[in-house]
């Protein structure tokens, strides 16, 4: 597998919090947040952003733990996951997870362009009038500039980011300050969860990829300069100022900005901001850094994925000195621009929402499974492994609350692909965490035993047979397996002289099911 050279790598700031913390401020802060705030009320609002924060914390802590202990390459999440559960299983997620961060592109294009039109010089300029088919044709153009830009150069796209970071705290400072100078706008949100215009699933599934993006830093590690140091400082860092702004807005929507308003206009933005033209440029930065952060990540997935045969060889292809994945940047823009053509941002987010919680559970089991299983999992920054089973159980907990249908659906798909890889028989050189969890399961189990000694009703045979030679005396060898059946356990010894072997068979060989 080829790596960037060291003078392309970034560190924490610039490689994991910067386009981390762009992609959490991103299009569902600025769109839909007050929204949300409107329909569920003070409380209800601030129970869907600590939910939501229950599993990205959950997810970033195990991801964290686990940078520190394996050396994450390209493809990031599913790096992790197919080094920790295997090639079939971690190929399975991570189709998932490069689907859900493709169609995150579109999200974040369509927001762009909700706002863009909502702007009234702009609509009277260009002609175009909010609505599905001028947001399918200006998101087209938007993506094939973006897709451009991230063909050119990396590293210019990172530089940008930085711009695009001090707009967005610009628009921030501008919405606080208007929460006070703009007395007009006095709040009339409840503060008890009200949920009467829209489901509390709804309104969740709409809000969860706020959260989603610290994956965009961890899908960069293969250009990080020191990925185990640089991951979990900079996933965490952006994860908590993540929360702290999401709360303090939803305060602020619930307290200072009329509920018809958080209702009627994806916009009112703009009318609160003490100066709305840095809101606006907020807006804009926020979306299309968000979509950068995608059309980074998403084509890095597919090519750590393809490198592994997992997908097709063609998309593992780089280009230049900075091994760019040119061929599933391509990819990436296909499926990219059918979320665009779906053209409802509120759509979009319910399917990407999906997808991301379901990566997210299986990450949090990845590593709750590595802590407690693995002999060689020695991180420095030590988690314990119940925050991974605690996430894990979360994230598919809301899945079934979310929508129970598409949650099975999810489950088939990523079966479906298991048993495909599974059946093309992939395998690392380096294994996988499930022979340790058995290891951990039959001590465990024979611990319990001997503590509680053996009942007689559950006794089973257990026969050790000096048969000599299994084919010389096979009825001795069927006689046993018929006293154990399928419920005990028979030992055979064959006695075979080779003196100059090393191993007289291998270890497939030596079991026999009865």
């Amino acid at each position: 597998m080829r790596h960037r050279p060291e003078t392309y790598r970034f560190g924490t700031f610039a490689g994991v919090f910067t386009p981390s913390i762009l992609t959490i401020l991103g299009v569902i802060m600025y769109m839909r947040l007050g929204w949300v705030v409107g329909q569920g009320g003070i409380l209800g609002a601030v129970g869907i952003i600590l939910l939501a924060h229950v599993i990205s914390v959950t997810t970033g802590l195990s991801i964290s733990s686990i940078a520190t202990d394996k050396k994450i390459r390209v493809g990031g999440i599913y790096y992790v996951l197919s080094r920790s559960l295997g090639l079939p299983m971690g190929g399975a997620i991570g189709i998932t997870i490069y689907i859900g961060t493709a169609l995150g592109i579109a999200l974040y294009i369509i927001g762009f362009c909700e706002n863009f039109l909502g702007v009234e010089q702009i609509t009277g300029l260009t002609g175009l009038m909010p609505g599905i088919g001028a947001y399918r044709l200006l998101g087209t153009i938007t993506i094939v500039f973006l897709m451009i830009l991230a063909w050119i150069s990396t590293a210019l796209v990172i530089r940008t980011q930085f711009m695009i970071l001090g707009a967005i705290a610009l628009s921030l400072i501008s919405v606080f300050t208007g929460f006070f100078l703009n007395g007009g706008m006095t709040g009339s949100v409840s503060m008890a969860p009200m949920f009467s215009g829209a489901s509390f699933e709804m309104v969740f599934a709409i809000f969860f990829p706020a959260v989603t993006g610290f994956t965009a830093g961890v899908a960069m590690s293969g250009d990080l300069k020191d990925p185990r140091r640089s991951i979990p400082m900079g996933t965490m860092a952006a994860i908590i100022t993540g929360l702290i702004i999401y709360l303090a807005l939803a305060i602020g929507f619930g307290y200072f900005v009329d509920r018809d308003l958080l209702l009627g206009d994806k916009n009112f933005l703009l009318r609160i901001a003490w100066f709305s033209p840095l809101v606006i440029a907020g807006v804009w930065g926020a979306t299309l850094s968000s979509a950068l952060g995608g059309i980074l990540g998403a084509p890095r997935i597919l090519q750590a994925m393809s490198q592994d045969r997992v997908t097709p060889t063609l998309f593992g292809k780089g280009a230049g000195r900075s091994n760019e994945p040119r061929n599933a940047l391509l990819c990436t823009f296909l499926i990219a621009e059918a979320g665009i053509l779906i053209g409802e941002l509120d759509v979009v987010a319910r399917i990407v929402t999906m997808f991301y919680i379901a990566a997210y559970g299986f990450i949090n089991l990845a590593f709750a499974l590595e802590r407690w299983a693995s002999a060689d999992f020695r991180p420095s920054f030590k988690v314990s492994r119940w925050i991974g089973f605690a996430g894990f159980f979360t994230a598919f907990a809301v899945m079934f609350k979310l929508d129970t249908v598409a949650m099975v659906l999810a489950f088939v798909m990523m079966t479906g692909i298991y048993f495909f890889l599974r059946k093309k028989e992939l395998r690392l050189d380096l294994g996988d965490v499930w022979m340790s969890v058995w290891n951990s399961i039959v001590r465990t189990s024979l611990h319990q035993m001997d503590i509680k000694g053996i009942e007689e009703r559950n006794w089973r045979p257990n026969i050790i047979l000096f048969s000599g030679s299994t084919f010389a005396r096979p009825y001795l060898v069927e006689l046993g397996k018929d006293i154990v059946g399928k419920h005990g356990f028979l030992s055979n010894f064959d006695l075979i002289e080779n003196p100059e072997a090393e191993i007289l068979f291998p270890k497939h060989e030596q079991s026999v099911i009865s």
